[in-house]
């Protein structure tokens, strides 16, 4: 598994380890369909929430919420839609965020932002 694999791993585990703890069910984890993509589907409160988990270093060129591009946005919508309509989901959804920094002493401080993508179903 290549390095840049290696890390994303990481990121998500510590975005789900975050989700857990803080009240989340994990429904699925890397879901593809074609070339679209959800990190994690989670649900909570009678909610899906389809989490994008992005890892960067802290204080590097970009932040994590940076690296959501308005294309990243777009395929993550397209991603949760078709989510949506494969598996039959009933209850509201939202797209949010799980930031994950890492530290210059290895740890990975987490951030979650809900509503990251604005709703465009």
């Amino acid at each position: 598994m290549s390095d840049t694999r290696l890390r994303g791993a990481e990121g998500e585990e510590a975005a789900v380890a975050w989700l857990r703890t803080n009240g989340f069910l994990i429904v699925d984890r890397n879901w593809r369909m074609g070339r679209y993509e959800l990190d994690i589907v989670a649900s909570r409160h009678d909610r899906i929430h389809f989490v994008e988990v992005k890892l960067r270093g802290a204080g590097g060129l970009t932040s994590p919420e940076e690296a959501l591009t308005p294309a990243k946005r777009r395929a993550l919508l397209r991603a949760a839609n078709l989510y949506i309509e494969t598996m039959g989901v009933r209850l509201d959804c939202q797209i949010d965020l799980v930031a994950v920094d890492r530290m210059p002493d290895g740890s990975l401080a987490v951030r979650y932002i809900p509503d990251a993508v604005e709703d465009h179903w």
